[in-house]
């Protein structure tokens, strides 16, 4: 019998794919994430689908705007995905081929997608997937997930997300049709929200601070610049020196 990884086996997988410090305000958000994934993969009721990595990569991206240095962020999230024996490219083009598959979808559509998803081309494999979801007793519900569904339904009709009524209302749709709890989606989702509200007063105040320190250095960087020399003006022609050559006599 295979023994089960442990959260100590992701976090040394993860730092041996990526080897750079990460900066101390993005450590929490990175670990977080990873010891998440991680109890999820090693879920006997867990499956890998593409909801789930919408909802891996949008909380990545949104959670880890402003990081410095940018560069690093691919690899930071490339471990993260092979740290849980995944593939980073997978996730990416799972997320994106997802939200590709219901441009033109309604939210109406999505949320009575058991009526209205059968035959509607690419939206179809969503269908399906609900349907897989809708059935299975055993489904491993996760905040990630619920992310997932979540963005899946902003990709078709922000404004109508942002409105909490409208929002509660379809989610509560959604999720009767699919057998979820309600609340659980509803109380994870609100607190994803809070969270990234938070995040985003601390990558403000970063950035303020980044300009405040970029300046500090443009001013450190003229003050130590050596003072030009001031010239001195050439002195004038004297008077005595016209009138001599004036009275020189022509030989």
């Amino acid at each position: 019998m295979d023994q089960v990884r442990t959260v100590s086996d992701t976090k040394r997988k993860f730092y041996a794919h990526h080897t750079r410090p990460i900066n101390s305000v993005y450590r929490r958000v990175v670990e977080e994430l990873m010891v998440e994934m991680h109890l999820l993969s090693v879920n006997v009721n867990f499956r890998y689908d593409p909801i789930y990595a919408l909802g891996v990569v949008t909380s990545f991206d949104r959670f880890m705007r402003g990081y410095r240095p940018e560069q690093d962020l691919s690899s930071i999230f490339n471990a993260l995905c092979q740290a849980v024996q995944g593939d980073p490219q997978t996730y990416r083009q799972d997320a994106e081929n997802l939200k590709n598959s219901v441009q033109g979808l309604s939210i109406e559509q999505i949320s009575s997608w058991n009526s209205s998803l059968v035959s509607q081309g690419s939206a179809s494999n969503l269908y399906e997937r609900f349907k897989e979801i809708a059935f299975n007793d055993s489904f491993k519900y996760s905040r990630l997930f619920a992310i997932g569904l979540y963005s899946l339904l902003e990709q078709i009709d922000a404004e109508v997300v942002n409105d909490e009524k409208q929002r509660n209302s379809i989610l509560q749709e959604l999720c009767e049709s699919l057998k979820l709890s309600t609340d659980k989606v509803q109380k994870d989702l609100d607190l994803y929200r809070s969270n990234l509200e938070k995040m985003d007063q601390v990558q403000a105040v970063l950035e303020d601070a980044l300009q405040a320190e970029r300046k500090r250095k443009q001013k450190r960087a003229l003050e130590k610049q050596p003072a030009t020399p001031t010239e001195e003006p050439a002195p004038e022609a004297s008077g005595e020196e016209d009138s001599s050559s004036e009275d020189t006599p022509s030989s």
